[in-house]
């Protein structure tokens, strides 16, 4: 019956899209041009052993890879804009059909080089962070994981506060700079892969956010279609929820209060892009640095994942693309709750996840796409931090202190979705 119910949503999600990509996409509103857009995309996903996002994708797979977004925006006077957008997605046992608000933004231009907004934003970081959720502009089914973790995504997408941004042109000999300065505060999903990974600890995070500042400059050279970027933010987020002692910690069974924090998190991430015609390339390294207290500041936890990729993707034709990459995942990290301790060699499952994926897009429609992609992973880079891999649809029965796994070192996955936008 779930998986019934699961695919009649799916279903009305996909004729929701379809009954309106065919009609206006915009309309009139005390004088003003009101534009409307949105998206909605199915996927199924099969593993050969292990489960992977939270989904039981092994043995007959997984449709539970759904999402859905609707947006508006109004250019309300020559120099000012607003626009919001409500988005909802089911990734297995994440995002679980709770639409929210995934920016709403009220944008004052004032020069090229000078510009503002203020509201819930996304956040520019690397080439994708501000379009991951926007399945239809990407070849790629997933993009790079160890870059772009879709189940990370409700904790990097968007941040609540005010940008400064703008572009200065140098000429042909030295091509523009584009800048963004933003600062706010990050308010976290308790519905995203960090707060579902907790659960295996008897940790149940009811808020999750803090402060957020940061910045990212980009040149476009003056080589045709190269350009480069770096990337930084920093970080001081809380946690707070329910702790049971008893599952991690060998205490009693009863819910206590629960808190963590993050002092020091930053995101370091340096990127570059080359388009030539049907052919694009990219390539991005990710640092993400976190040392924060858990248990209630009983104990300290250092994670240092670092990452990066490479990729490729070709236009055969109109409405043909195909793509491949390499992602390139090492976690390093210290805890010092008793019994953890870091695997010795990088070259162990759960110390690194090397994603080899090749895919292909085809666009049926000017509204409509298909993708099929495959993932042939090494490794599974451990639970102390989201990766895809979760002990709670991969371990049998309990596993205390994360002294047990029943993964097995690799992985291949194939992938089918395709989505309508208008």
């Amino acid at each position: 019956m779930p998986y019934i119910s699961r695919g009649i949503r799916a279903g009305l999600v996909v004729a929701f899209a379809v009954s309106i990509a065919a009609r206006a996409q915009e309309f009139k509103l005390f004088d003003r041009t009101v534009q409307v857009h949105g998206f909605a995309s199915q996927g199924f996903v099969h593993t050969n052993d292990n489960n992977w996002l939270t989904m039981n994708t092994s043995h007959v797979g997984s449709g539970q890879f759904t999402d859905f977004g609707a947006n508006a925006s109004v250019q309300v006077t020559d120099r000012f804009r607003i626009g919001a957008q409500i988005f909802g997605r089911e990734l297995g046992q994440l995002g679980r059909w709770h639409p929210q608000l995934d920016w709403a933004v009220a944008d004052l231009h004032f020069q090229p080089w000078l510009n503002f907004r203020a509201g819930k934003i996304k956040t520019a970081v690397g080439l994708y962070n501000d379009t991951q959720d926007e399945d239809f502009l990407h070849t790629f089914v997933l993009l790079p994981q160890g870059v772009y973790p879709t189940d990370m995504r409700d904790s990097t997408l968007s941040h609540i506060g005010g940008d400064l941004y703008g572009t200065v042109d140098f000429g042909h000999r030295m091509g523009k700079f584009s800048y963004t300065a933003y600062g706010g505060e990050l308010r976290e999903s308790i519905y995203g892969g960090y707060p579902h990974l907790l659960q295996i600890h008897g940790i149940y995070i009811k808020h999750s956010g803090g402060p957020t500042v940061g910045g990212d400059l980009r040149w476009k050279t003056p080589v045709k279609g190269l350009l480069a970027g770096i990337s930084y933010e920093k970080n001081m987020i809380t946690n707070t929820g329910i702790l049971n002692p008893s599952v991690a910690l060998g205490g009693p069974d009863i819910n206590v209060p629960y808190q963590e924090w993050a002092h020091n998190e930053f995101i370091e991430q340096y990127y570059g892009e080359y388009t030539a015609k049907r052919l694009r390339i990219d390539s991005e390294y990710r640092r993400f640095w976190r040392s924060y207290k858990i248990f209630n500041n009983l104990f300290d936890a250092y994670i240092q994942p670092r990452s990066w990729y490479g990729s490729a993707s070709y236009r055969l034709s109109k409405r043909v693309e195909v793509g491949g990459y390499y992602s390139h995942t090492v976690d390093n990290w210290v805890v010092t709750v008793p019994g953890q301790v870091e695997s010795p060699n990088v070259s162990d499952p759960d110390h690194h996840l090397y994603d080899k994926a090749i895919s292909a897009r085809i666009d049926l429609k000017d509204w409509w796409y298909a993708k099929v992609e495959g993932h042939f992973m090494d490794g599974y880079a451990g639970f102390m931090y989201p990766d895809g891999f979760y002990p709670q649809v991969n371990s049998i029965g309990a596993c205390p202190n994360n002294a047990c796994s029943p993964l097995e070192p690799s992985t291949n996955a194939v992938i089918v979705k395709s989505g309508f936008y208008f």
